[in-house]
């Protein structure tokens, strides 16, 4: 199964006759020319964004008759067994579209502020110049939507060809038509397509296993294989908006009032290492572009409650990668903050793109110099999303028992309860809005969890945006440059920074990885604002039962289940006799007051404590809002000393070895290291 980005080269723009290739990889010498393949007849099932297009003023008529929708949500439209539409083969692999069509039978009547478009009896075609999109050709001939992102698989030896996801966007033509030219290219709904091959090349599809280079294995010159894995690009889109907690009414963007929920979803690009015995650059340009791995490990992408009975090495289990994204603002005093955070994607293919790709191991395994992309779609989609205090973060594992997905732990998937707003990124209009915001800067993040993966950093992308919100919407949000390898708190400190008045500081350990950075501002008169954030990338001292692998998961008591996977609840900044604050503050970037963490100033310090949980479970940690892993809180104050040497703790929520982590920052006052275990000199209350 591979996924079919947007782009074109005249490279495949023909299609050649030929045999089909084994599973196992070839010389140059021995690469096997395309041929071609046709299918028609099936099913297109969409999942239509009804929030987005009533904020683009498109309704769907719901007096047309429409099948029911299926478990994964999509409402299927019948293919006719007509026409055909050619595509070509390689490498036991779709390829790229060559020609002809798919005619639909029945479809879609949308209800637009000038009157009714129907996509009844309408058709597919690929579009000329660019042989990896479909255009959806209404009946009077017009491109209202296209198809692009296709996720494949030919399956039944070439029988069938799935099409397990794609994204629907708005064509220009349907934009200027709306009156909103920016809804141009905006993804829509989600499809997916079934279809039957009538038609194959000479050779049957052959389904020879694989040998995988997995991490630890041993590699040519006494290395090993190592797994590193590159966020090579994303872009982000809005997805809709809603009055806060489902409340009636509609978005009213920058005005006052409303102060609306607004979800955003990327579509995101990774790529495998490219060494193969020679350091090369994966992402060229970019200072974390390189590997330090010499030889790149194959990567397990196995899809959720894939089946024991299946060949699931190397973890004996549906390992696969993880993908979150977050948002942050840089206010105009120059203090950062995440103001949005989404779900867990989990991913379940890899799509194997690449011209010097190794695909001989197939759709679940992420080969040398290989490339994936999750479209904007398919990360909206309610049925791969679920919340992040299932993962064991370091380590990538999943809860699978216990999760929104089997709460009973009986290894069945169910439905997991998502609504177009659980798991997603929200954040509220009067954090985007320019007027309540001015001067401010934003930042949008990408980034996936990849077991066993050497640099967590490179796995992840930001990039600035900014928002826009015109006459009545909706909410847009346009994407900028540069777009670097790496997290949004290195945008804010640079840990390269040598100046005097920032510092930005990692703590690594087995247990996970963290960053805290400070910038301190001179406010004049002996005032300093000193402005901390912290950011929990994997860190997480969980609590888990059972064991993660499909092998001794037979006794439902063996079955892997995440307790709990909790960071950090306590922050702590040392304050030397003298040093007066003021102006003491928190931000977890939620607008809710109830969940913050509290201050105290004691005798020789100012610490932030977790609310403490009334009624925890048995053997969860007494906590309420935690610093979590994906996850950044600010704590500032102002103080009456100028920024000096000084040792910062966190303390782990969790009982364990050791308790606190240190940090060597700057903080009020002078030169001093303080280290404790947070026991000693009971705080005050804040001043």
């Amino acid at each position: 199964m591979r996924l079919v980005p947007n782009r074109f080269t005249a490279a495949i723009a023909a299609a050649l006759l030929g045999s089909i290739a084994l599973a196992t990889p070839a010389s140059a010498a021995e690469q096997p020319t395309e041929q071609t393949w046709a299918a028609w007849g099936g099913e297109l099932g969409f999942i239509w964004n009804t929030d987005l297009l009533r904020d683009a003023g498109v309704s769907l008529d719901s007096s047309v008759q429409i099948s029911a929708a299926d478990q994964k949500g999509f409402v299927g439209v019948a293919i006719r067994d007509s026409g055909g539409l050619e595509f070509a083969v390689s490498n036991n692999n779709f390829d790229h579209f060559i020609g002809g069509g798919l005619n639909l039978r029945g479809g879609f009547t949308l209800q637009l502020p000038d009157g009714t478009l129907s996509l009844v009896d309408a058709s597919l075609r690929p579009r000329v110049g660019d042989p990896l999109t479909l255009d959806l050709v209404s009946s009077d001939g017009q491109v209202w939507f296209y198809l692009d992102r296709l996720m494949y698989e030919l399956a039944d030896r070439g029988a069938s060809l799935h099409i397990r996801t794609m994204d629907l966007r708005i064509a220009p033509a349907l934009a200027q038509r709306l009156g909103k030219p920016q809804l141009a290219d905006w993804e829509v709904a989600q499809l997916r397509m079934d279809l039957n091959v009538f038609r194959q090349g000479q050779n049957p599809i052959v389904e020879a296993p694989g040998a995988p280079n997995w991490p630890g294995k041993a590699a040519p010159n006494g290395e090993t294989y190592q797994a590193d894995v590159f966020m090579v690009s994303f872009t982000a889109q809005y997805s809709r908006c809603r009055l806060p907690g489902g409340a009636p009414g509609t978005c009213d963007g920058p005005a006052t009032g409303s102060d609306g929920e607004v979800v955003f979803t990327p579509s995101s690009t990774l790529s495998n290492n490219v060494n193969a015995g020679s350091l090369l650059e994966t992402v060229p340009g970019d200072p974390l572009g390189k590997s330090t791995a010499l030889y790149t490990a194959d990567v397990a992408w196995y899809a959720k409650f894939t089946s024991s009975a299946e060949n699931l090495q190397p973890y004996n289990m549906d390992q696969h990668p993880n993908l979150i994204w977050n948002l942050y603002r840089i206010d105009q005093q120059g203090r950062i903050e995440q103001i949005g955070r989404s779900g867990v994607k989990h991913a379940f293919l890899t799509t194997n793109q690449g011209a010097s790709c190794d695909t001989s191991n197939g759709s679940h395994v992420l080969g040398v110099k290989c490339s994936d992309t999750y479209g904007t779609g398919n990360n909206d989609s309610s049925t791969d999303l679920g919340p992040r205090s299932e993962i064991v973060p370091n380590k990538v594992l999943w809860g699978r028992c216990g999760s929104i997905y089997d709460p009973n732990c009986d290894r069945t998937a169910d439905s997991p309860g998502n609504t177009s707003y659980d798991q997603r990124l929200i954040t509220r209009e009067s954090q985007i809005a320019a007027a309540a915001n001015p001067g401010a800067t934003y930042y949008f993040e990408s980034w996936y969890l990849v077991r066993d993966d050497i640099n967590i950093y490179n796995t992840m992308a930001v990039r600035p945006v900014t928002f826009g919100f015109t006459g009545t919407g909706p909410w847009s949000i346009s994407n900028g440059s540069p777009l670097k390898l790496g997290p949004a708190i290195n945008r804010w400190v640079d840990p390269a920074s040598t100046a005097a008045t920032e510092r930005n500081v990692e703590i690594a350990s087995d247990e996970g990885h963290t960053r805290i950075a400070v910038k301190t501002t001179d406010l004049g008169g002996g005032q300093w604002r000193y402005d901390y954030a912290v950011m929990n990338f994997d860190f997480a001292r969980a609590g888990v039962t059972g064991t993660p692998s499909y092998l001794d998961d037979a006794d439902i008591a063996q079955r892997f289940h995440v307790v709990h996977n909790f960071g950090y609840d306590r922050f702590r900044v040392p304050l030397p006799e003298g040093v007066v604050t003021s102006s003491v503050s928190f931000s977890d970037g939620d607008l809710a007051s109830t969940n913050d963490w509290t201050a105290a100033i004691g005798t020789n310090d100012i610490r932030w404590s977790a609310p403490v949980n009334p009624t925890p479970l048995a053997g969860v940690p007494a906590v309420l809002n935690p610093l979590n892993w994906g996850t950044m809180f600010r704590f500032s104050f102002v103080a009456n000393a100028a920024p000096a040497g000084n040792n910062v703790s966190l303390h782990i929520a969790q009982d364990g070895t050791p308790q606190v982590q240190v940090a060597n920052l700057l903080g009020p006052g002078s030169d001093q290291i303080y280290v404790d275990n947070f026991d000693t000199a009971p705080p005050r209350p804040a001043q």
